[in-house]
């Protein structure tokens, strides 16, 4: 027993159970003296010593030893050599062998052995290994001292005359100096044999607990490892063992009470235990050899062993005495508070000193002495004892598969749901796509005419016909009949069905033609309308289920073997079959061969750490304890083990009879145990982990019934303790210091009650590494307060270790602690019974540090630690049981409260969330809760503004959810959120959201998938509405899948999602399951070659592309495929020809596509990776939910929807528009410069649109798609938008991609922001718009298409943030809180009126358009990318010709001049130049049409085709003054002239070249201009310029009232009429007549040089009433702002508001008059 010198001051607690009458204490000298002599004697018998290498350490009490090296663990006083000399040989005396048990047993009882007794008790036991302090604090100490004493903080007298403490190690103190209740510090005998053992087991040299301070010595070997040689038992020593282990007090005490290393911690800090005494104190507890388990480990690694095979710490035998501590029949008990633990560490305060360590003994290795006894009749063999005590895998896993209970209930409510859908019911069960339908208000009318070809069999060609869009379906498949039968009375019309050509999906018969979604994009493209009709026995069916799909078992796991999963499985079936069978073989192994046992139990354990090892590193405190226990035994001494074994606990002899089974020997128990904590540890992670539904699986056998008790009477406080966290990751243990927790609980997403933190600890080690804390946590709030839903959060932080080498950031000082991850569960299981026992929750970390230290905080890179927390396990369940909703209300009217407060409820419903609202806001909603109905849509908010949903306040809550209204469907998605955490709240918006359609449930589902993260448990309404849906349509069941398997990914809620995709692949039938698992190889194979493709160098990139589209190519041999972007498209094999890549950072691919259906076209789509195209998912699913609303108020803008979906991590395919083109790609025709320039857009039109109808078709395309595009891309923040992701089909449709930005996350360039506009508007735009370089009535038309789509989205504000709102916790970058969706909220303005609204976007439309960033942000990306693509391809064509022309062609041109030129008006004031052309073998001369900058592009390209050759000069562009004039013009046509006459006599080469042949090739403008009929002629399109004072226009103006003011808004003014014709400057003045005094005059701001400017402007006349009002007119007046002369009357109106309803909004055009003006 290490004691403390008297001297320093501590007080020495003694037992009086210890201490005889009359016996006094020992004195110190006294004691230490028998210590020597003992050690001397020792040394005499042996012979041998052990040499240890020590630290210099100052002080004078050292004494030398026999060897050269100095022993400094030993202190000598001198004054006791000759009392030590005297009791030298004492212990020679004593003869073991000839001892009897009863005087072996007497004599170590003897409380005076070794004081006055002949034979004094042994300073050590013979040939006893004792750890010196000095090595000790070599092993564990964790930093050196330099030098002098070292102070521990226990004082000494300042006359002590020893200098400082001095620690002593004694196994057997004297009789009258009785033993500390207190841990035993056991070690190596500096004397020990010099032979050793023949493997060395090395020791870490790790900080552990220490019981005192202990000094430093000089190190023995390197600091990392140290290995130690294990001494073998001599002969004395066994036979002492075999004595003491045979006497009946042993057999008595010889079992510890505990082995529990951190309840024994635990009670260590307890003052009680330095206080109290013990009375029943075991005699035999000095034989402890064993004080403490395992060390802990502050911020400190055990050091890996580089070279040699050598074992862990683990692989150290454990200690044969601990058993003489240890009772197995109470494992789990701790100490008493009177009983010493054998943890306990003293200190005065009762408190553990700081910094102070446990350490642990080295154990002995105890070799048996006695061999197995023969097997006798009725005897089992060890072998036989194995087996029954380790059974196989097979039977672990049969007993351990028993499903879980969750999963096994949400099963059967899925078989259940199954037989609501049978196969036979072909309403649910068409087996084929139906074609989407969308209900809208049709712009044109419900008679608009549209044209329909049917493909029918048996017609070779196919019948067309015209019919209205509002016509049904079925009148046109009896249309189609008609051609094919005579009597339609012998034809089922219902058995015929219209097929769409090209796609494999089917128009629903019940709705109209025009409300399906493929109609309306024909009608958009302006495409025929192709159908086939079919009858429903001939088409195909493939998707159908079948009878054996209904009788299939439910098997939730069987079809997710191709499903990617953000992590691979750490364990599997058969992992744990090999695991678990290697352990039952070792098991056996170490049973038959006893002689060994101390060897191949090491084996043993070693399985065991392999199965915790696959179970994420989990080490249960019942696995710890068994493999103590394990090693302890097996280090007994075997001549009694077998006698111990056939022992009652009263020390009984109980004789096996013939036949029956004998006892268990300690080992066969020790493994029995083992194996039983190898069991519950499998069975509680696979409970905890696994989502087993296998009908295979064992039947879990009759629950147990236990007796429930309600929650709400349930007065106890919530309690549990958090017991550690398991599997961290290696860089952790040396980067932090210390860890502690959060522990919160929620509902509907915020706190109950103030967060407790738990203490700060560092990192232990048992089997492995693990946070521990142990602590017992306790909410201050009664079980009966909890909701349903309530929510346990553990949020876990770091402390960093500064002055480790591998910390991260360690040249500079970080004080805030890290945040490593958080995990939540519910308190209250899917049973409503509140959470009992040990629960495992996995915790995700992105804060990984590399051995180099390295960190990645938020890197792509997870890993999973394990939190186990045990809960009470009450021998009553506490059952939630809801209350019974309060009685009804009577109902109240929001007009019956006072204004003030109707007001301000009006105030707070037009906020249309509750992002903005207060706490007094909050508290006044729900005070005026019952008001509110009126107002249906204000649920969300009252619900929000609930006080409290504790029990007690359930049933108003749930009365006031009965009796509302119902919500909207899409207003119900509010209450899928977070926030609303309810069951019954979500069970009746689920019950809201049924009544969509499955087309518009489909616009939602993302929303819905992202919803089931907020769902308590697995099974619940809304995943029940999802699984139906999909049983029903196909189209659902298509996206949902991929929906889910997105979701896989989610490192929280991935299990669940896995249960779900689960379960929708057992319910969706063979048939579509197999086409799933199709599409899934197919985007796997593709996956490889874009990565390949993307991972290869510019020249090599064809040929890897080449050989991935064969390899893809052969998946197609075998199978058509249909595409994830849409189910209606299947696919029969690739036109490799056609397969390229794009040239930009991501290199995605262009896959080409043959239809296989023969009357399609080929599909095209971009296949990409590395890029999240969930984002751009969001994005597009939002503009095409905007399309919808807009559409079905009557505004069609002509919104491009193009798909997009995400096929797994960073990968997807998104649809290709055909015909379209990125306008940087039109824009660089004109140059790198080109995005300066206004023509360029309307050029490209113009080339695919040569006719003038044409062209005015696309040019409308282009004002309605651009507002569209402008409101879309502003209210969703849509940024970095460039020239290359925005593109213009040929049709004039204007559509963006790309949405790797938006809401509001701008793109930098450095520390300059790119995106400056508010949106995309450009000059080259407006040029389209307005037809021309001034403005015109079209561009006002573009100003109110935006100001009205922006109005109709802003009513709308809500559902838009609700969809937001659901995927914020998607894991989406840019969508992350609130501050995303205020952005939204801020952008749309729910609180204004239209009409502010209005100024507002028009002053948008103003900013975007004056924006010079947006040009020099295309400028700067047709730079960028000029590295990819390079200046523009040589082979396009000339601008205004979509196609190329040749001579062979064209006819040779033998003539060819520039006759005459033209003034032009359209769009644009300038010169045309007409070029007569004489072709060789035409008599008629041509007459073609041509503009200086046509001709100067014909030069450019020319000069990019033929750089070596030396081409006619071209004539100047820059002239002095005014360009287009006549003078100009003539003097270019003679130098046109002489340039073409030069150009065609050069080299055949050139002259005869494609590209000038296809320059004068006559196009749609050069036929409809008036010809050379027409040359003399001067035409003149210019408006006429009215005489003098002649006024003329029209002003279009908003005159509304409220709140007692007057609110005139001017909109715009078109067709304004000048004196000389010159364009003017107007600006709007009014008056509020009679105004004598002129004080009512308002104006506007002044537009420059426009007769048609736009001004939405309010001018307000504040303080009138509606009586005073009808009093007064309004005179309006129209001026020109001059700068050189005054100001000008354009025109005026006056309006007399007695004729206006003020009641409304009243909307006109006014005509201008000459009226008098002030």
């Amino acid at each position: 027993m290490a004691q403390i010198s008297s001297s320093n001051g501590f007080k020495q607690n003694v037992s009086p159970a210890l201490g005889t009458s009359g016996a006094q204490d020992v004195g110190k000298e006294e004691a230490l003296q028998m210590e020597a002599e003992a050690l001397a004697k020792l040394q005499r018998e042996k012979k041998t010593t052990f040499n240890l290498e020590t630290m210099s350490c100052n002080g004078a009490n050292q004494r030398a030893l026999s060897s050269s090296r100095p022993e400094r663990d030993l202190i000598v006083f001198p004054e006791s050599d000759a009392r030590k000399r005297a009791e030298r040989d004492a212990f020679k005396d004593i003869d073991v062998e000839k001892l009897t048990n009863a005087e072996l047993e007497k004599l170590l009882l003897d409380d005076n052995f070794g004081a006055n007794n002949k034979a004094p008790r042994p300073a050590t036991l013979p040939g006893t290994p004792v750890l010196s302090s000095s090595f000790s604090g070599q092993l564990y100490s964790q930093t050196p001292f330099h030098g002098g004493q070292w102070n521990p903080g226990l004082t000494g007298s300042a006359n002590s005359a020893v200098p400082g403490p001095v620690i002593q190690t004694s196994l057997y103190p004297a009789a009258a100096f009785p033993k500390q209740a207190c841990p035993f510090q056991n070690g190596f005998n500096p004397r020990m044999p010099s032979y050793r053992a023949p493997e060395p087991v090395y020791l870490s040299a790790q900080p552990q607990y220490m019981p005192f301070p202990l000094q430093p010595s000089a190190p023995l070997h390197s600091s990392a490892v140290m290995p130690v040689y294990q001494q073998p038992v001599t002969p004395e020593m066994a036979k002492l063992f075999d004595k003491i282990a045979s006497t009946s007090e042993y057999l008595k005490n010889g079992k510890s009470t505990s082995t529990d290393l951190e309840s024994a911690i635990t009670k260590a800090m307890i003052p009680k235990l330095q206080t109290s005494e013990n009375t029943n104190m075991s005699k035999f507890e000095w034989l402890d050899l064993d004080p403490l388990s395992k060390p802990r480990l502050d911020s400190a690694e055990v050091a890996q062993h580089t070279e040699g095979a050598v074992k862990e710490e683990s692989s150290v035998a454990g200690d044969p005495w601990d058993a003489v501590l240890q009772d197995e029949s109470t494992p789990e008990i701790s100490l008493p508070p009177g009983k010493c633990g054998r943890s306990a560490s003293f200190h005065p305060n009762g408190k553990s000193p700081a910094g102070t360590s446990v350490t642990r003994s080295q154990s002995l290795n105890i070799r048996p002495t006695s061999a197995q006894p023969p097997k006798t009749p009725g005897q089992t063999t060890e072998t036989d004892k194995g087996t029954r005590s380790s059974p196989t895998a097979c039977d672990v896993l049969q007993e351990l598969e028993a499903q879980n209970e969750e999963v096994e209930a949400f099963c059967e409510e899925i078989v259940k749901l199954r037989l609501k859908f049978p196969h036979d019911d072909l309403s649910t069960n068409p087996g084929y796509v139906l074609s989407p339908v969308m209900l809208q208000r049709d712009m044109n009318g419900e008679n608009a005419s549209i044209k329909v070809s049917i493909e029918i069999e048996g017609s070779q060609q196919p019948v067309t016909f015209t019919c209205d869009v509002s016509s049904p379906v079925e009148l046109l498949i009896m249309q189609a009949l008609c051609w094919v039968h005579d009597d339609l009375n012998q034809v089922d019309i219902g058995s015929y069905i219209l097929k769409v050509c090209g796609q494999e999906e089917v128009l629903q018969n019940k709705h109209c033609l025009g409300s399906h979604e493929y109609i309306q994009n024909c009608r958009k493209w302006d495409t025929e309308i192709k159908l086939q009709l079919l009858s429903q026995s001939t088409i195909c069916r493939d998707l159908a289920r079948v009878v054996e799909d209904d009788t299939t078992p439910v098997d939730l796991e069987k079809y997710l073997y191709q499903v990617e999963k953000p992590l691979k499985e750490t364990i599997n079936r058969q992992c744990l079959n090999d695991y678990l069978d290697s352990y039952h073989s070792q098991v056996q192994l170490c049973l038959e061969n006893e002689n060994n046992q101390y060897k191949t139990v090491e084996n043993v354990i070693q399985a065991v750490k392999n199965i915790c090892s696959a179970l994420d590193g989990v080490e249960t405190k019942a696995i710890t304890e068994a493999v103590k226990k394990l090693k302890r035994t097996v280090n007994l001494p075997r001549s009694k083990t077998m006698e111990l074994g056939s022992k009652s606990a009263d020390g009984s002899n109980k004789s096996a009879t013939v036949g029956s089974s004998p006892p268990l020997s300690p080992v066969e128990e020790s493994m029995n145990g083992l194996t039983t904590a190898v069991c519950d540890l499998l069975q509680l992670y696979l409970r905890s982990f696994s989502s087993s539904s296998s009908p295979q699986s064992a039947p879990s056998g009759p629950k147990e019934r236990r007796s429930t008790k309600e929650a709400c009477k349930a007065t106890e406080h919530l309690q549990f303790t958090l017991f550690a966290a398991h599997g961290i990751p290696p860089g952790w243990i040396s980067s932090f210091e210390k860890y502690y927790l959060l522990y919160s609980l929620t509902h509907n997403g915020k706190n109950l009650f103030k967060p407790v933190q738990s203490k700060k600890v560092g990192t232990y080690k048992n089997l492995f590494f693990h946070i521990k804390w142990d602590e017992l946590v306790s909410f201050p709030i009664p079980i009966s307060q909890l909701p349903l839903e309530s929510m346990l959060s553990l949020t876990l932080y770091g402390l960093l270790n500064q002055n480790a080498s591998s910390s991260p950031d360690s040249n500079k000082q970080r004080n805030g602690p890290e945040l490593l991850g958080k995990v939540s569960m519910p308190l209250f299981d899917f049973r409503r019974v509140l959470t009992r026992g040990t629960k495992l929750l996995g915790l995700w970390t992105c804060f990984l540090v590399s051995p180099i230290g390295t960190v990645s905080r938020k890197g792509k890179q997870m890993e999973r630690i394990v939190m186990q927390v045990n809960f009470p396990n009450p021998a009553v369940d506490i059952l939630f049981v809801a209350p019974q909703p309060a009685s009804r209300p009577p109902q109240h009217n929001l007009e019956t409260l006072d204004v003030d407060a109707q007001k301000q409820l009006q105030t707070l419903f037009s906020k249309e969330s509750t992002l903005g609202f207060s706490k007094a806001d909050k508290e006044f909603l729900w005070d005026k809760r019952h008001y509110c109905q009126s107002h249906e849509n204000s649920l969300p908010m009252v619900l929000a503004s609930a006080p409290s949903w504790d029990w007690v306040s359930l049933p108003e809550i749930h009365s006031l959810l009965n009796q509302w209204p119902p919500l909207s469907p899409v207003c119900a998605l509010e209450l899928l959120h977070s926030r609303y955490a309810d069951s019954e709240v979500r069970s009746v918006a689920v019950t809201w959201i049924e009544r969509l359609s499955d087309d518009e449930l489909a616009d939602y589902l993302p929303q819905l998938v992202q919803a089931l993260k907020f769902e308590c448990y697995l099974n619940n309404a809304l995943v029940m509405l999802l699984l139906s849906r999909a049983l029903g349509s196909i189209h659902i069941a298509h996206y949902l899948y991929w929906l889910l398997k997105e979701a896989v990914q989610d490192l929280n809620f991935g299990r669940r999602y896995e249960n779900v995709l689960g379960a929708l692949l057992s319910l969706c039938g063979k048939g579509q399951r197999e086409e799933l698992e199709k599409q899934t190889r197919l985007v796997q194979l593709l996956a490889v070659v874009a990565k390949r493709v993307r991972q290869a160098s510019g020249s090599a990139r064809q040929i890897v592309l080449q050989e991935g589209m064969d390899k893809v190519q052969s998946f197609f041999l075998k199978n058509n495929c249909r595409l994830p972007l849409n189910p209606s498209l299947v696919a029969k094999e690739l036109n490799i020809k056609a397969c390229s890549f794009f040239n930009s950072n991501a290199v995605p691919l262009k896959i080409t596509l043959v239809n296989a259906d023969p009357l399609g076209e080929e599909i095209n789509v971009m296949f990409k990776v590395g890029e999240d195209l969930r984002q751009d998912m969001l994005a597009l699913q939002l503009i095409k939910i905007m399309d919808k609303l807009w559409v079905q108020e009557g505004l069609d803008l002509r919104i491009v929807n193009f798909k997009c979906i995400s096929t797994g991590k960073d990968r997807g395919m998104v649809e290709l528009v055909p015909a379209s083109d990125t306008l940087r790609k039109i824009q660089v025709e004109y140059g790198v410069t080109g995005s300066f320039k206004d023509k360029p857009l309307a050029e490209w039109l113009r080339k695919y649109n040569p006719a003038e109808e044409e062209y005015e078709k696309a040019s409308e395309n282009f004002i309605y798609s651009c507002a569209g595009c402008c409101v879309a891309t502003y209210v969703l923040g849509i940024c970095d938008r460039h020239n290359d992701n925005i593109m213009l089909r040929s049709t004039g449709h204007m559509f963006h991609i790309d949405f790797g930005k938006f809401l509001g996350h701008a793109q930098m360039f450095g520390s300059f922001k790119r995106d400056r506009a508010p949106f995309v508007l450009t000059s080259d735009m407006a040029y389209v718009i307005n037809g021309g370089e001034r403005p015109t009535r079209r561009f006002q038309l573009f100003v109110d298409l935006c100001c009205q789509a922006y109005n109709l989205i802003r009513k709308h504000t809500n559902l838009f943030l609700n969809l937001l709102s659901l995927m914020t916790s998607s894991g989406l970058p840019e969508l992350t809180g609130v501050q995303d969706l205020k952005y939204v909220y801020d952008a749309l303005q729910p609180q204004t009126t239209d009409a502010e609204a209005t100024i507002f976007f028009t002053r948008l439309i103003e900013s975007s358009l004056g924006s010079v960033a947006t040009k020099f942000n295309f400028f700067i990306h047709n730079l960028a990318q000029l590295r990819f693509s390079g200046l523009p391809s040589n082979d396009e064509p000339i601008l205004f010709s979509p196609k190329t022309y040749s001579m062979k062609q064209e006819g040779r041109i033998k003539d060819v001049s520039v006759f005459t030129y033209q003034k032009r008006y359209n769009p644009d004031k300038h010169y045309t130049y007409v070029v007569r052309v004489c072709r060789e073998g035409q008599n008629d001369t041509n007459f073609v049409f041509r503009t200086f900058d046509e001709f100067q592009e014909l030069h450019n390209k020319l000069g990019i085709l033929f750089p070596l050759w030396k081409l006619p000069g071209f004539p100047s562009k820059m002239v002095l003054g005014r360009t287009h004039i006549k003078d100009v013009a003539a003097k270019r046509k003679v130098e046109l002239n002489s340039y073409i006459q030069n150009l065609m006599s050069s080299s055949t080469e050139v002259s005869e070249c494609d590209l000038v042949y296809t320059f004068f090739h006559p196009i749609a403008r050069d036929d409809k201009a008036e010809g050379f009929e027409g040359i003399s002629k001067s035409p003149d399109v210019r408006p006429m310029s009215p005489t003098s004072g002649t006024v003329g226009g029209e002003v279009k103006l908003s005159v509304s009232y409220r709140n007692n003011t007057l609110f005139i808004m001017v909109m715009h003014i078109k067709d304004l009429v000048t004196d000389d014709g010159t364009d003017p400057n107007p600006y709007v003045k009014t008056y509020l007549l009679p105004d004598p005094h002129k004080t009512s005059k308002h104006k506007t701001k002044t537009s420059r040089k426009t007769r048609n400017p736009t001004f939405n402007e309010m001018l307000v006349y504040s303080g009138y009433s509606k009586d005073s009002l009808k009093q007064r007119e309004i005179q309006l007046s129209v001026l020109s702002a001059e700068s050189l002369r005054e100001n000008y009357f354009l025109g005026g109106v006056t309006l007399t508001l007695k004729d206006f309803d003020l009641s409304t909004e009243t909307v006109n055009w006014y005509k201008l008059q000459a009226v008098p003006y002030f």
